[in-house]
């Protein structure tokens, strides 16, 4: 039986308040906003989950209203036609587009702001022939939505900080100057099928030999593998699933971002509200916060026996600047490995995927030492999760 984290929702006046210099209007005010900041921590920090969401935010609706439906459009058009959309609004992917048998589509930008958090988007609503019509504000929706939820990840930033002592977290992001953005389509099997006919017909005969559909992680009850994010936040936004064309309720009420608690040695399912935001802890802000926060372990779940089922979702990674030493002093020993624990809430079942788990995403000690720069621990973390004698390379 699947067990369901409910996140605990931060109302987003609530984080305005506490990141607001002015301050609280009575004694009543400062004493509910401490306990906000508490609750805050408690869900980020050691004995949490590692994540939790914020609502209210105005727009959280709307901006990926008008995304979503355009990430399955886009993984749908034949590779030249995406590819000129594409360039003309500044976007690139982080996955091979040319593989029928991929299992996500994923479509980036990297998104720029200075020391003081001052951005402007850029309007690239001049249609051409190729990206007019439907897709002629998808850059400038794009970021839109991307810059609003890196103001986010920014306000909890400074939050944290403030009950950790320090403005580590804050600084970080701030002299990093960049963020990243994927709009993410995350395949139904149909998707697949659609995706090889369009081929087949398109090579006149030439198809695909791999016929089967399959994760690119050759596990095919999941659409990503179990990782952590090794930057500072991950901030998603609370997904929605799609029946073909056609928007549908979640087939279980959650989200099917599945993540491994590690003090109750056990995975749970995430429930999240609609136009809500998921905020995940990455393995940066585990270190630099000196283990006070703790990173998610997760994957995506993709449900069985649901072949028209297709999952989008919109997601800005937050990190430090690629120049950034860690230093490992004072940090907890036991965080740099992944620890078997005994929980008695866990069956055997749990336990199996539990060693499993921890046979596929390689320790924070092997992929991180004192003094390394944040670029070195990113590109080690890639070679041992997906390299050629990776972990993930041939799952």
């Amino acid at each position: 039986m699947e067990r369901v984290l409910e996140l605990y929702e931060l109302q987003y006046s609530d984080l305005m308040k506490m990141c607001s210099d002015q301050k609280p209007a009575s004694n009543e005010e400062v004493e509910r906003l401490k306990l906000i900041s508490e609750s805050i921590m408690q869900n980020l920090g050691r004995d949490g989950p590692g994540l939790l969401s914020i609502h209210g935010v105005p727009e959280a609706r709307a901006l990926p209203e008008t995304l979503f439906p355009l990430a399955r459009k886009l993984a749908l058009l034949n590779d030249d036609h995406r590819k000129r959309i594409l360039k003309d609004h500044n976007l690139g992917s982080d996955v091979p587009l040319k593989n029928q048998d991929r299992i996500v589509s994923s479509f980036a930008m990297q998104m720029k702001y200075d020391q003081e958090f001052n951005y402007k988007p850029k309007d690239d609503r001049t249609a051409t022939e190729f990206s007019g019509g439907e897709f002629k504000d998808l850059g400038f929706k794009f970021q839109q939505l991307g810059f609003l939820m890196m103001e986010l990840g920014l306000r909890l930033a400074r939050v944290c900080d403030e009950s950790i002592g320090g403005c580590e977290l804050e600084q970080s992001l701030l002299q990093c100057g960049t963020a990243k953005g994927r709009l993410i389509h995350y395949h139904s099997v149909t998707d697949n099928s659609a995706i090889k006919t369009a081929a087949k017909h398109a090579r006149s005969g030439k198809v695909n030999p791999k016929g089967n559909i399959s994760s690119v992680d050759g596990d095919s009850n999941l659409w990503q593998q179990w990782h952590y994010d090794y930057g500072i936040f991950t901030i998603l936004t609370a997904p929605i699933f799609m029946l073909s064309e056609q928007e549908c309720e979640s087939p279980s009420g959650h989200t099917y971002l599945q993540v491994f608690h590690p003090e109750m040695n056990c995975t749970l399912m995430v429930k999240a509200s609609k136009g809500s935001f998921i905020v995940q802890v990455g393995e940066s802000a585990d270190v630099l916060s000196k283990g006070k926060l703790r990173a998610t372990l997760h994957s995506v779940v993709r449900p069985a026996k649901m072949e028209h089922l297709s999952r989008e979702t919109f997601v800005v990674f937050l990190q430090p600047a690629w120049t950034k030493r860690f230093s490992l002093s004072d940090y907890p020993v036991d965080r740099l490995t992944l620890r078997d624990q005994d929980s008695e809430s866990c069956n055997g079942e749990t336990n199996g995927l539990s060693r499993k788990i921890h046979e596929i995403v390689p320790p924070l000690f092997s992929r991180l030492r004192d003094g390394m720069t944040f670029a070195e621990f990113s590109r080690e973390t890639t070679k041992q999760y997906y390299g050629g004698k990776g972990l993930q390379s041939n799952r």
